[in-house]
Parts: structure tokens; C-alpha cells; sequence
């Protein structure tokens, strides 16, 4: 019998072989809480409602970005999908939310089981990781939609916070201070422009080798995003936060003043953490101005804290690394950022 759909560039049995592949891996990440299989039209989670007192919802959606061509030029998939997972969480963390499930959306022009193999792995070690279920999504093949051996990622998380832990930034106050959490790297923003400087300006191949990176620059753009749940979600239940920004499009000149009130104004001060060798590189490569690279990447700070100073010093003790970085000052809603006096 012809397979006339199969010809015109979609494969049945592909994706059936995917769901054979990755079945083990999404149930890695089941808890007491999962209903039903993989399989199911939709996934069935049982809200632990005995745990909470006034429980509030929070789900976010996002993508990887164009660090996916980053994983094509290698053809290394295996941490993309972690770096979507982390990317949610730290998404909903910033509002005091512990995550609960995680949905994937995974479109390719063809679909090749291996691959997704690889990139479902990333998101069943991400879910792990972060004490969450991978409970569903969608693989989809579309030919003529994403170019061959490309594909293209998108993932929703949904969480939850009791109400009286909720954070929205409307107690942060004058004299309160900024703490900045480490990233690991570009984390899943920037990609255009680093792509942009290091392959089309420089014409570096992936594989092109840093001392000052100690890496090659595609492993370096590859690094995967941090994800924040474990450290921060205690200092979240005892109450220790004010506001948080997660560092991701935007920068610090977008994301900081979303979480703050009227009549205060953010001041960072440079120089008071490790900016990483990959920024520098790319700044001096790029010939990129202060202002326009602190609203394009994280520079070495992945996460912001906003606390009161007696919160601070247990906050310092608390995480593994931390860096006081400015503070709340009168002002407009805005992030000024100063050089060290």
C-alpha cells in the first residue's frame, strides 16, 4: 500500500518509534501525584490541595531562542531541553511559585527519533532536577515549516504559591538591598547578537578554541541554563524576599524594574561580582557599549534578589554564592547602573 503521507514528508511510524524511545524517560519524572500514562490526550496531575491553605496557580511559557542553531552547528541536542525547563522555573520562582508540571512543544521538519530522544532527555533531567513532572506535550512534524535538521522548542510550566508567600515587589522599600545570583553563562539570551559577532563577524567555526573561555566557543555558548528552585525556594518559604527579576530578555535595564514599586529606583554598581569571559569576549568582539550589553545579556548574574539588609546577611550564609550589587534608592521605576567609586 502507498504511504502517501509518508511521502509527502510525514512519517507515522517515526513518531511512534519517538514515543517507544521516550516513554522511560518521561516517567522518570512521575510522582504520587500523576494520574493516567503517557499516551493520554491530556496529562492528569492530582493537586495536592492537603499542603496548601490558599494555593495560587502560576504557569509560564517560553523557548530556547536561537541558541538552538548554536546545537545544530554542533548537532549536540542533550542540554537544550534542560535549558528550556530551567528557563520556566526561574520564570515563576521570581513570584515565589515551586513548580509542579511541565508541558513541551517540539516542531521539526522531520522528525528523526534519536534527536528527540536527546532533547526530552534534557527535559526529563531538568524536571528531575527541579522536583517537577514532565506530564505531556506535543511532537509535531511539519515539512516545509523548519528546515532540515532544525527543530524548534517551547515549553509551559505550572507552579504554586500560597498567597500569603507570594511575591510581587510591592513591599521592597528605600535602602533595601540588591543581591546578585551567578549565571552560568548566556543562559537562552543574547543568542542573535553572540551568533552574529562570533560566526558571522569573527567567521569562527563552533569549534574554534579560547584560552581566555577555556572552551571551545560553541560548548561556551552551549552552556546550559541555571536553574535557581533548589537554593532560592527556602529563602521563599521563610519569607526572606522581597522581589526577584529573573536576568533574561531585557537585561537588567528591563527586567529589574518590573517587580518595582512606584518611587524607587534600582542602583547596580560594576564591579561588585565576576563578569564571565564569555561577555567580555563578546563585548570587545562586538565593540558593544555598556548600556546596550546590560539590557542584551545577563552579564554573570542570572537571578536578583531584592531583601531587606538584616535578610541579606542570612541570604549570603545561606546560598553557595552571592554578590551584594546595589540598592533600592528614591527614584523612577528604573535600573541605574554606576562604575565603582
Amino acid at each position: 500500500m502507498a504511504d502517501l503521507y509518508k511521502a509527502a514528508g510525514v512519517n507515522i511510524d517515526a513518531g511512534n518509534e519517538t514515543v517507544k524511545r521516550i516513554k522511560n524517560l518521561v516517567r522518570l519524572t512521575y510522582n504520587q501525584n500523576v494520574l493516567g500514562d503517557l499516551g493520554n490526550f491530556g496529562g492528569l496531575y492530582s493537586f495536592p490541595k492537603e499542603e496548601f491553605n490558599q494555593p495560587i496557580l502560576v504557569s509560564s511559557t517560553d523557548g530556547v531562542g536561537t541558541k538552538l542553531k548554536v546545537a545544530f552547528a554542533l548537532q549536540q541536542y542533550g542540554t537544550v531541553g534542560e535549558d528550556l525547563v530551567n528557563h520556566c522555573v526561574d520564570d515563576i520562582l521570581v513570584q515565589g511559585a515551586k513548580p509542579l508540571f511541565f508541558l513541551d512543544y517540539f516542531g521539526t521538519g522531520r522528525l528523526e527519533p534519536a534527536v528527540a530522544e536527546a532533547v526530552v532527555a534534557g527535559f526529563s533531567r531538568g524536571c528531575l532536577t527541579n522536583n517537577c513532572v514532565l506530564i505531556g506535550g506535543e511532537t509535531a512534524e511539519m515539512p516545509g515549516i523548519y528546515a532540515p535538521g532544525e527543530f524548534d522548542l517551547a515549553g509551559t510550566i505550572v507552579g504554586v504559591v500560597e498567597r500569603d508567600k507570594l511575591i510581587t515587589g510591592e513591599q521592597i522599600q528605600l535602602g533595601d538591598i540588591v543581591l546578585g545570583l551567578p549565571s552560568t553563562g548566556l543562559h537562552t539570551n543574547g543568542y542573535s547578537l553572540a551568533r552574529q559577532i562570533c560566526f558571522e563577524k569573527l567567521g569562527l567555526t563552533p569549534t574554534a578554541y579560547f584560552d581566555e573561555l577555556q572552551n571551545t566557543i560553541g560548548l561556551e555558548l552551549l552552556t546550559p541554563h541555571r536553574s535557581y528552585f533548589k537554593e532560592v525556594y527556602p529563602l521563599v518559604e521563610d519569607k526572606l524576599i522581597k522581589g526577584m527579576a529573573h536576568i533574561t530578555g531585557g537585561g537588567f535595564y528591563d527586567n529589574i524594574p518590573r517587580i518595582l514599586p512606584e518611587g524607587c529606583q534600582v542602583k547596580i554598581t560594576l564591579g561588585t561580582w565576576p563578569v564571565l569571559p564569555i561577555f567580555n569576549f563578546l563585548q570587545k568582539a562586538g565593540s558593544i557599549s555598556d548600556a546596550e550589553i546590560y539590557r542584551v545579556f545577563n552579564m554573570g548574574i542570572g537571578m536578583v534578589l531584592i531583601c531587606e539588609e538584616a535578610a541579606a546577611e542570612q541570604i549570603k550564609e545561606r546560598v553557595t554564592e552571592c554578590y551584594e550589587i546595589g540598592r533600592v534608592v528614591a527614584g523612577e521605576k528604573k535600573v541605574v547602573i554606576n562604575n565603582k567609586a
